[in-house]
């Protein structure tokens, strides 16, 4: 009887360690889960990268110029003037055209001038006609002394009279030419060629020679640009090697946007004596003009190139940053924007810059969507001109 209790009493007890053991163990499953999903829980997404455009950075051969600051000059220039006085009557050009040479500029009344010819012709004219007379008289003052019946002296005061009558005539016909110069004086025409200023004066007032500069004219092309080099560049040369023929050294200018002038010039002129003032010697050079690009009196940076090219890296100008540390660019490396620091030459290559120091070449520098670049940002690099301005995460 009391086997029973005590055969039922183990299985009893067993009940509650079962359940514990089991609870025990998904007490830890659901534990262990926790922990593996809790890094998940609190890791945080990539920063976006921002779309830039980039350029590799190209080595290139590059003719390293000597650069100087010149000026350019017209050829030909001439201020043009009034010879006579008179009214102006007409002003026969538009101020700023091109003119060629004998083009009608101005027109003096001519009445005054006209009048003055006549009353020098008609002066020679009497002239002409005592001359004949003379003449005549001596012929026969001649003949008489031939026959004895007339004088040495009437025969000699004969001759005195027409050498005056022809000394008269000689006047009288200078006086013609001087009148119908004067004439034509007023009619002013272009002396050369090229193109015109701005009148100095109008239609109706007194003009002369004490009037001044009426209007200047400047030839067109070729130009002149005259630039100083200093002793010490002409000693670089020297001491450079053999020194090289100035008719082959091309003549390059740059404008003052950065812009290359697409005409090569050649030197044509060196001086024979130093400015003592300034320690330079002035060149010239001559360079072609036929769109009329150049200006006289325009100031202009003037490259030299003379020595065999050298190997450079370049870049776009668009892609140099400068600040108080110098100019910098930035490259995309492992993803991220950084700063490089480079130093550029003086002068360039077309739209281009020429990187003495800071880049090797194939570097891809950012050329597009600077304005938001930060040096450490994530960056995402597109080739150049593609960049739409949305910020795209990374992949």
């Amino acid at each position: 009887m009391h086997q029973g209790p005590d055969v039922l009493r183990p299985a009893v007890l067993l009940r509650p360690a079962v359940v514990l053991s089991r609870g025990l163990l998904g007490l830890s499953l659901v534990i262990a889960l926790a922990l593996a999903a809790a890094p998940v829980a609190r890791a945080e997404p990539d920063p976006a990268a921002l779309t830039v455009g980039t350029i590799a950075a190209q080595r290139r051969a590059i003719d390293k110029p000597l650069d100087f600051v010149g000026r350019i000059e017209a050829p030909a220039r001439v201020e043009v003037r009034a010879r006579v006085v008179g009214f102006l009557d007409a002003v026969l050009f538009r101020e700023g055209e091109v003119v060629r040479e004998g083009t009608p500029l101005y027109r003096i009344e001519p009445d005054l001038f006209e009048a003055a010819v006549k009353q020098a012709e008609g002066a020679l004219e009497r002239s002409r006609a005592a001359e004949t007379l003379a003449a005549i008289q001596l012929q026969r003052a001649q003949d008489l002394l031939d026959r004895n019946s007339g004088t040495v002296v009437a025969r000699d005061q004969a001759r005195a009279a027409l050498d005056q009558a022809r000394g008269a005539v000689t006047g009288d016909d200078a006086n013609v030419r001087t009148a119908r110069i004067n004439l034509g004086y007023t009619k002013i025409a272009a002396p050369i060629s090229g193109r015109i200023g701005r009148t100095s004066v109008t239609k109706g007032n007194v003009v002369g020679p004490d009037s001044g500069v009426l209007t200047t004219i400047v030839s067109q092309d070729p130009m002149y640009v005259t630039f100083p080099v200093s002793q010490r560049e002409f000693l670089r040369m020297r001491q450079g090697g053999p020194q090289p023929d100035r008719s082959r050294i091309a003549v390059r200018i740059r404008f003052q946007d950065g812009s290359t002038y697409d005409q090569v010039g050649r030197i044509n002129f060196v001086d024979i004596s130093v400015d003592r003032t300034t320690d330079t010697v002035p060149v010239r050079a001559s360079l072609p003009n036929p769109a009329s690009a150049l200006r006289d009196g325009q100031l202009v940076q003037v490259a030299l190139q003379t020595g065999a090219p050298e190997e450079k890296v370049v870049v776009p100008q668009g892609a140099l940053i400068a600040d108080q540390g110098g100019v910098y660019v930035f490259v995309v490396e492992d993803g991220r924007a950084v700063v490089r620091r480079v130093s550029v030459a003086s002068g360039g290559s077309g739209g281009d810059a020429v990187i003495e120091a800071g880049l090797s070449g194939g570097e891809r520098v950012i050329v597009d969507g600077l304005q938001r670049v930060r040096p450490g940002i994530p960056v995402l690099s597109v080739p150049a001109g593609q960049v739409t301005g949305q910020v795209t995460g990374r992949t």
